[in-house]
């Protein structure tokens, strides 16, 4: 049964079990990394990949932890196992401090209506840019509150946009634009280097795209200047974009539907 029970330090407990003290200085202050990822068919999807990154994410904040990454792969599967679990969104989550803190917990897998990758979805911008975009942290009120904006219009997603005017990110989120051939994305260091993301970059080069490292404007987007617009997350691969702003930014979204169909497919084969 998916959430029934999680990892603690490498032991097995109950979810219900899987808590934190408020009155840690390191919980009221978001000094946690975490990575969220998927298993298909008993299987952690680029798992090597998304505890690399956490590893990058807690160097970047200089929060330690004493647990490596053949352990932490260990207990991952050991949760699989004791749970039976399928499928499932699993989350990694590390606390800093004297004393570290590892949680390793399941919930139902994220999915998407089908409508959503055949029509798209609604977005709007949302003035802000992460703290240290490079890591993935608890620092996460910016997202939270944008993500709020956009559910309150209808809105499935909120595009951060920087002081220069440029789409750099979703919140939860990496953000895409094509153009006669190109694949427009924002400069490494100006955002998180998702691992869909990657897989994104390596289907679209396989399909012919000339991968161009510039975030794309917020005049133009809301312009209509470009073919297709899309976001890529662990949970929804590439799901193309409808609207920005309440405006019509794509109709046709065929080349992101090949991507988003390459990503799965690597998803499989992992």
């Amino acid at each position: 049964m998916v959430g029934e029970h999680a990892v603690y330090n490498g032991k097995i407990i109950l979810q219900s079990e899987a808590v934190v003290p408020v009155t840690q200085r390191e919980v009221q202050s978001g000094f946690y990394v975490y990575e969220s990822l998927r298993v298909i068919q008993a299987h952690p999807v680029h798992l090597e990949d998304h505890l690399l990154r956490l590893e990058n994410s807690a160097h970047l904040i200089h929060l330690d932890y004493p647990f490596s990454r053949e352990e932490i792969a260990t207990w991952v599967h050991a949760l699989i196992e004791v749970d039976l679990v399928e499928k499932a969104s699993l989350r990694i989550q590390i606390y800093g401090g004297k004393q570290p803190q590892l949680f390793i917990t399941t919930s139902e897998i994220l999915t998407y209506p089908e409508s959503f990758y055949t029509e798209g979805v609604k977005s709007l911008t949302y003035e802000g840019e992460r703290l240290l975009p490079g890591a993935k942290t608890g620092n996460l009120l910016l997202n939270y509150l944008a993500l709020e904006e956009a559910r309150r219009q209808g809105c499935f997603e909120a595009l951060l946009v920087d002081e220069e005017q440029k789409i750099l990110e979703g919140t939860r989120s990496n953000f895409f634009a094509i153009k006669d051939g190109q694949l427009f994305t924002a400069q490494d260091e100006k955002v998180l280097l998702g691992i869909t993301r990657d897989r994104v970059i390596k289907a679209a080069k396989l399909l012919g795209l000339q991968i161009r490292y510039e975030a794309p404007s917020l005049n133009n987007v809301v312009g209509g200047f470009y073919d297709e617009l899309f976001i890529s997350a662990t949970s929804m691969a590439a799901m193309p974009l409808s609207h920005v702003n309440g405006n019509i930014v794509g109709k046709a979204y065929t080349v992101t539907r090949e991507i988003s169909s390459l990503v799965r497919q690597w998803e499989l084969e992992d």
